[in-house]
């Protein structure tokens, strides 16, 4: 209930108002799980910003996925990340290895909410980029559904956001921002070609804000 509350009456009316969303191909957004959702990270407000797409029936079911320790240093922070936000921690660096120093299954997390039927939301670049520009995609979402093969993951670009509270800045810039939503990919056995695949996609959608935002 707190987490519909927080998304309805603050994230939701401050994403319309204070960003005006306009949105292409929102019917590729999943309304059940297992599914991934994968974008670009240019911003303090990408993760709200794709929750806000959702109703609230479908909302319960979503969680973005982000390192524990980033969230986890304050016990106030921890509680509203977990409870109100909905954060699915995981050990910094899982998309670069499978287990940490410990030994424990970094991806372990994730899976276990795969298999719950949720709705993920992953930022494969690992970290806030650049406003409109694409990073290196990291593997993990790979080494997820080589286990999990049935999953779909649907690419989602954003352009405008990063202008909006960027890395490094703590004050919100009212900015139009577009949404670009792709068709939801599906594994087909090799973690490489998925990646390129997955690259080839996020890049074509990043090309398409392109030309839209150059042509206006």
């Amino acid at each position: 209930m707190l987490r519909i509350l927080f998304y309805s009456l603050i994230v939701k009316p401050l994403v319309l108002v204070m960003l005006g969303l306009n949105v292409r191909g929102r019917n590729h957004l999943p309304t059940s799980g297992p599914a991934i959702i994968v974008a670009n990270h240019n911003s303090h407000l990408d993760a709200l910003a794709l929750m806000s797409l959702f109703s609230n029936r479908v909302l319960i079911r979503v969680y973005p996925v982000a390192a524990a320790d980033y969230f986890l240093r304050n016990r106030w922070l921890k509680w509203f990340a977990l409870n109100v936000v909905g954060i699915i921690p995981i050990e910094r660096g899982p998309l670069d290895s499978k287990r940490t120093e410990k030994g424990a299954d970094v991806l372990a997390p994730v899976i276990a909410a795969l298999d719950r039927g949720s709705i993920l939301i992953l930022f494969p670049e690992g970290t806030r980029g650049e406003p409109e520009a694409m990073g290196k995609l990291k593997n993990g979402i790979a080494r997820v559904l080589s286990e999990r093969p049935d999953v779909p993951v649907v690419p989602v670009f954003f352009y405008g956001l990063g202008k909006c509270l960027p890395k490094g800045e703590f004050i919100l810039v009212p900015f139009f921002v577009d949404v670009f939503i792709g068709e939801p990919l599906y594994w087909e056995g090799s973690r490489r070609a998925f990646m390129d695949k997955l690259m080839e996609k996020m890049q074509a959608l990043q090309s398409r804000a392109t030309n839209i935002a150059s042509s206006i």
